[in-house]
């Protein structure tokens, strides 16, 4: 059973501060970290707790860049410029130090880390898989999109098997239809087993969104106790 409120936690001891919730069950957790998106916080991703597994441990951690009046982003935004690849590097370098620290903070299991992140932070948790794709078992990128300059990825299929969801708005005002139809195929191109899906929305997830967002993690769970991948 759950705490009912995620716990605030600096970023003394742990890289990045962050809300936690954690698993009254003593075996290293399967874990989730939740990925904010640009001028977000660690507050704003606990909408989608609703969808995860239980009793499993659920980190979001908050960005590096310091926007003002309590919002934060991955990498400094330029306008008129679509992110690559390389704008990522310092926060995939920042986040691989935060899931290092996870066993020792809250005894999850190195081997079972997700990542769940929207617009942005979906972006940043698909450049960390491309840097270091052994470090995650799957990815939900909820309106999100790839960087640019991932071509090596895609020809060394760097994210072989790893599975993916993604869930598209066809209204979305940020990242158009078009756009987040070429990253899906970029994402595919580089290995994922991507599930794809488009709805009727804009910048955000509706309810069938949900649902099967919540469906697509229970898979991940009925698969937690089955081998890993290599």
């Amino acid at each position: 059973m759950r705490e009912n409120k995620p716990a605030f936690v600096d970023g003394d001891t742990a890289v990045l501060p962050h809300r936690v919730l954690q698993p009254n069950t003593p075996d290293p957790h399967p874990t989730i970290v939740m990925i904010h998106g640009h001028l977000g916080n660690e507050e704003v991703m606990w909408i989608f707790r609703q969808t995860l597994p239980e009793d499993w441990l659920v980190v979001a951690p908050r960005a590096i860049v310091d926007d003002g009046d309590g919002r934060y982003s991955w990498h400094p935004r330029q306008q008129d410029e679509w992110p690559s690849l390389k704008a990522f590097d310092t926060a995939v370098d920042t986040l691989l130090q935060f899931l290092d620290a996870l066993p020792n903070l809250y005894n999850a299991d190195p081997h079972q880390i997700y990542l769940m992140g929207f617009s942005q932070g979906a972006a940043a948790s698909l450049a960390l898989a491309i840097r270091e794709p052994e470090r995650v078992q799957g990815i939900a990128s909820l309106v999100g999109f790839m960087p640019l300059g991932v071509e090596e990825a895609i020809e060394t299929a760097r994210l072989a098997d790893l599975p993916v969801f993604m869930a598209v708005g066809t209204e979305d005002e940020r990242i158009p239809l078009e756009v987040a139809r070429e990253c899906g195929k970029a994402v595919r191109a580089a290995g994922a087993y991507l599930e794809y899906r488009e709805y009727d929305t804009g910048h955000k997830l509706n309810g069938d969104g949900m649902r099967k967002l919540k469906s697509w993690w229970a898979e991940r769970a009925a698969g937690a106790k089955r081998p890993l991948r290599p």
